[in-house]
Formats: C-alpha cells, sequence, structure tokens
C-alpha cells in the first residue's frame, strides 16, 4: 500500500500522525465521519472527525481507567449505565464484575458501534451479552426521559465538538445525578490537563453543585494529544480514596492491563499546574 498516513490536529497546535496498513471502513453518518484504519504501530484505530477515539495497542488504558476506580468503590454495583462507548471497551470492563446485572450503553451513532463490532473485535464483543441493552440514542435525552435508575454512569464521550457538545453542560448532569441512586457514581471523560483545563474546570464545576464528592484522576497513553489524559468522578456519598473494595479487587487482580490498587490511589494526585485550576471544586483529601 502507499505511504498513507491519518493524522488527527487537535486544537490547532498539535497534530497525531499514523501510518497506515489499511482503510478498513469509512463512512458518513448522520453525525460525524466514521473512519476505521489497520495501522502499523498502533493496530487497528477509530477515528470520528478526524479525532482519534481508540487504538488496540493502547485501548485498554483508557477503559481501564474510566470503568475500574468507581466500580471498586461503589459497594454494591448492579445496573450500569454507560453513555457513549460506542466502540465497546467500557462494557467489556464492566461486565468483569459478577454484581452487574445490566448495563444500558446509550450511543448516539449506531454506525460508531457497528463499524468497531465489524473491524475492532478486541472492543466489541462483549456488546451481545445478554445483560447488555443496546440503545442509539441521544444520550442528553435518555437521561432526562428514562425512569430507571443506575448504581455507576459512566459517560465515554469524545470531545466536546459535535454530537458529544450537550455531555459536557449542566443540565445533562443533573439528569445523570437524578438518575442514579443514593449511592450513585459518574465517571466522565475530561479531555487534556495540557490543553482543555478550562473544559476540566467547567466539569469540576458542575459536578461540585451537585454532588457530595468531585475528584479528577489522571493517566497517559500513547495515542492521545499530550500523552496525559483526565477523568472526573463524583459521588452522592462514595468517594474512591475511602471506600476502595480490597477484596473485590483481590478477586480481579490479573485481570487488569493498566489498573492496580496502586494507580486506584495514585491517579487522584494530580500535579499542581492542574490543582490550581480545579482545586476549589475538588473535595478536600482525606484527614485534611
Amino acid at each position: 500500500m502507499e505511504n498513507i498516513w491519518v493524522e488527527e490536529v487537535f486544537k490547532d497546535v498539535i497534530g497525531l500522525r499514523f501510518r497506515v496498513k489499511e482503510i478498513l471502513f469509512q463512512g458518513q453518518s448522520p453525525f460525524q465521519k466514521v473512519l476505521v484504519v489497520d495501522t502499523y504501530g498502533h493496530g487497528k484505530a477509530l477515528l470520528n472527525d478526524g479525532m482519534l477515539m481508540v487504538t488496540e495497542r493502547d485501548e485498554f488504558v483508557y477503559h481501564d481507567m474510566i470503568v475500574h476506580p468507581a466500580m471498586m468503590t461503589h459497594p454494591n454495583p448492579k445496573k450500569i449505565l454507560v453513555i457513549g462507548g460506542g466502540d465497546g471497551g467500557t462494557v467489556r470492563e464492566v461486565l468483569k464484575y459478577k454484581s452487574v446485572e445490566k448495563v444500558v450503553m446509550v450511543e448516539i451513532d449506531e454506525m460508531v458501534t457497528q463499524a468497531c463490532k465489524d473491524h475492532i473485535p478486541q472492543t466489541s464483543s462483549k456488546l451481545g451479552d445478554p445483560k447488555v441493552e443496546l440503545r442509539f440514542e441521544d444520550g442528553v435525552k435518555y437521561v432526562a426521559d428514562t425512569k430507571e435508575k443506575f448504581d455507576v454512569v459512566i459517560v465515554d464521550s469524545s470531545d466536546p465538538i459535535g454530537p458529544a457538545t450537550p455531555l459536557f453542560n449542566k443540565d445533562f448532569y443533573q439528569g445523570v445525578y437524578n438518575v442514579l441512586e443514593d449511592d450513585g457514581i459518574v465517571v466522565s471523560q475530561c479531555e487534556s490537563p495540557y490543553y482543555e483545563i478550562e473544559m476540566q474546570k467547567t466539569i469540576a464545576r458542575i459536578k461540585s453543585e451537585l454532588f457530595s464528592i468531585v475528584r479528577m484522576a489522571n493517566y497517559t497513553n500513547l495515542s492521545y494529544p499530550g500523552g496525559m489524559w483526565s477523568f472526573s468522578f463524583a459521588s452522592k456519598k462514595c468517594d474512591p480514596l475511602k471506600d476502595f473494595n480490597k477484596e473485590r479487587y483481590k478477586e480481579l487482580d490479573g485481570d487488569f492491563e493498566y489498573y492496580n490498587d496502586q494507580i486506584h490511589f495514585g491517579a487522584f494526585q494530580i500535579p499542581n499546574f492542574q490543582l490550581k485550576q480545579i482545586s476549589e471544586y475538588l473535595s478536600p483529601w482525606p484527614n485534611q
């Protein structure tokens, strides 16, 4: 094949290029351009509107960190709501827990999920599990209208442009608060602390107005701009620094590619440049 590269240009300040072996799928949905390629260094990769969502080489980092800190903190996670997550990796990780009885995944773009089912089974292989209910609709509308209650909500969204934009405002998080049980937890994809600190500040502020516990966690991977990325954690009662379930962790230890008990606690110790911007919205560190 010719010397073909795909490039994500982020914030008009940085570009990440990936050399392509083969174009596996490309299509235009009602929401965005969907592209799946097989790359030389990172395996199969999904891009939505030119933004890299997932690669086979490092997807485990993202999916471990968006799922396991919350699932190791909630006392008994049975019903899980995933907003977005069209590649299926978040659902795959959630289903590792024996307590889980039902997972509802609400993805706005069916083309994304179908493309991953067809070409990236590494992430999508559990989407046909009988515990999983797939709904292809607007996640904002779903949380506003549903009567169901959930133990954990995972907002596995793309960047705050295009179809994901409404997932970064207070109306949406008020809806999330309403569908959570009294001990419920929400975890959200929260962008780069280097390039999107204002967005992180906004999400932290919104959550602090609704939830008793608010924290930010960081992780690093190969294929997101800047290398460091964040997840926002919020809960009505449960604190990941106080309520970590050691016994549940022992049952699953060995099933993780990135996450472990030390990373669980270390991820919430964020660097000063980030802390200075958002500390007023975060819960005090234990014993402070």
